[in-house]
């Protein structure tokens, strides 16, 4: 019996705005939710998600202290409707393009602000 060819994932469409966060060696990727999480220097830093509103954009982990500052610096983002603990940037924002480009550009340089600690997996008892 012939095995059938195995399906190729087609490419993340909003890729593009990690792009210079690959060439970083501890730069990962994984499948998480139905998004895409982007992990750096071993922090969860970004989430591209691709659906309907309100996962259609950029989630941005980041602590409850740090949103009013990060969204003084980004006007189109805002504070996630389902997920409150984390921000989020629409694709259908007017600023998408320019704002997501300079958020990845903040995560290349190391802004404290942005990216949390992956949680650990719990231990059964």
């Amino acid at each position: 019996m012939k095995k059938s060819p195995s399906k190729k994932r087609r490419p993340h469409p909003l890729l593009w705005v990690v792009e210079p966060l690959m060439d970083e060696v501890s730069y990962l990727e994984r499948p998480m939710f139905g998004c895409l999480a982007i992990y750096l220097y071993g922090r969860l830093v970004l989430a591209l998600t691709e659906g309907e509103e309100p996962w259609n954009g950029l989630l941005i982990p980041t602590d409850h202290q740090f949103h009013e500052s990060i969204r003084q610096d980004f006007h189109d983002v805002i504070q996630h409707p389902v997920l409150k603990k984390w921000l989020y940037l629409s694709e259908t924002s007017e600023g998408f393009e320019s704002e997501a480009t300079e958020i990845a550009e903040r995560i290349r340089m190391g802004d404290p602000r942005i990216g949390v600690e992956p949680g650990g997996k719990r231990k059964k008892r």
